[in-house]
C-alpha cells in the first residue's frame, strides 16, 4: 500500500527541513514525498533542491494559493492513500504513517484520521491545545466541526470521485473538501485516537480575529455549496469546543524518533 505525502510550501526557509526530515524518517517504506512550491524567495528553494533526491517530485511554479498547490501535488499522486503535512509541520513519531496504513489495513475503510498538537514556536514543542478530531461525525460539519487536516488520509479513490480542493477558498478549503466528502454519508472513516501531527501556531487558520471571521464565513459557504444546512449560530458553536481543548490535558510526549 503506496502513501503519496503532499507538503506545499511558499518562504517557509526555518521550518521546511524539519518537514522534510520528518517524512524522511518514517518506518514504512512504501512512501513518495511530493513537494509543490510557490516560487519561494527566501532561501526555501536552496533547501529543497538539497533534498532533492529522496523526492519522489519536487514542482517549482506560481500557484493561487495553498490549495491549488495541494492540487498540483494532487495530480502527481500515484499512492493508494494521500496525505498532506504542511511545511511547518511535522509527524509525530516515526512510525505515523505505518500506523495509518495499519488502520486502513485493519477497518477497511475509505478515510482516516487523528489528534494534533498545536505547538508554541517561540518556546520550542510547548503544547498549547491538542485538536481532537474524535469529536467529528459527518451530520457535525454543519457546526464547523472536521478533522484535523494534517491528520487526515483518504484513498486516492476518494479524491478521484469527489474531486480536489476548491483555490477559490482562502483558507477553509480543506473545511469545504471535508463537508463534500463527508456530506452524503458513504465514506467509511476511522478514528485514530492519538496524536499524529504538531502544529506550529501562526499559519493560516491561526492568525487572529480576522483570519476567524474569514474562516467562518467561508464554513458557512461551503455548507451551503455542498446542501448542510448551517448558520452563523450553528458554526459558533464550535467556539465552545475549542476552549475545552485549550483548557484540557495538553500532555503530549512526543514518540521517539
Amino acid at each position: 500500500m503506496k502513501v503519496s505525502i503532499i507538503t506545499a510550501v511558499r518562504n517557509a526557509r526555518d521550518t521546511v527541513e524539519r518537514t522534510l526530515a520528518s517524512v524522511q524518517s518514517q518506518s514504512y517504506p512504501q512512501i513518495e514525498h511530493i513537494v509543490v512550491d510557490g516560487l519561494s524567495t527566501d532561501g526555501t528553494l536552496e533547501i529543497l533542491h538539497r533534498h532533492k533526491a529522496v523526492l519522489s517530485a519536487l514542482i517549482i511554479e506560481r500557484d493561487r494559493g495553498v490549495y491549488d498547490a495541494f492540487n498540483k501535488g494532487l495530480s502527481r499522486a500515484t499512492g493508494d492513500i494521500v496525505g498532506f503535512l504542511n511545511a511547518d509541520d511535522v509527524f509525530a513519531g516515526t512510525d505515523v504513517i505505518q500506523t495509518i496504513v495499519d488502520r486502513f489495513r485493519a477497518s477497511a475503510v475509505d478515510a482516516t484520521f487523528g489528534d494534533m498538537v498545536y505547538v508554541d514556536p517561540a518556546h520550542g514543542s510547548k503544547v498549547t491545545r491538542r485538536y481532537n478530531s474524535g469529536t467529528f461525525r459527518p451530520e457535525r460539519v454543519a457546526y464547523g466541526i472536521m478533522p484535523a487536516h494534517p491528520t487526515l488520509y483518504l484513498r486516492k479513490a476518494v479524491y478521484d470521485h469527489f474531486g480536489g480542493y476548491d483555490p477559490q477558498y482562502r483558507i477553509a478549503g480543506d473545511f469545504e473538501l471535508v463537508a463534500r466528502v463527508f456530506a452524503a454519508n458513504s465514506v467509511r472513516y476511522a478514528y485514530i485516537p492519538q496524536v499524529l501531527v504538531e502544529m506550529r501556531t501562526g499559519g493560516l487558520s491561526t492568525r487572529g480575529l480576522s483570519s476567524k471571521w474569514i474562516i467562518t464565513r467561508e464554513m458557512r459557504r461551503a455548507c451551503r455549496q455542498n446542501g448542510i444546512g448551517t448558520n452563523y449560530v450553528k458554526l459558533a458553536c464550535r467556539a465552545p469546543l475549542k476552549l475545552l481543548e485549550l483548557l484540557g490535558d495538553r500532555n503530549y510526549r512526543r514518540q521517539p524518533g
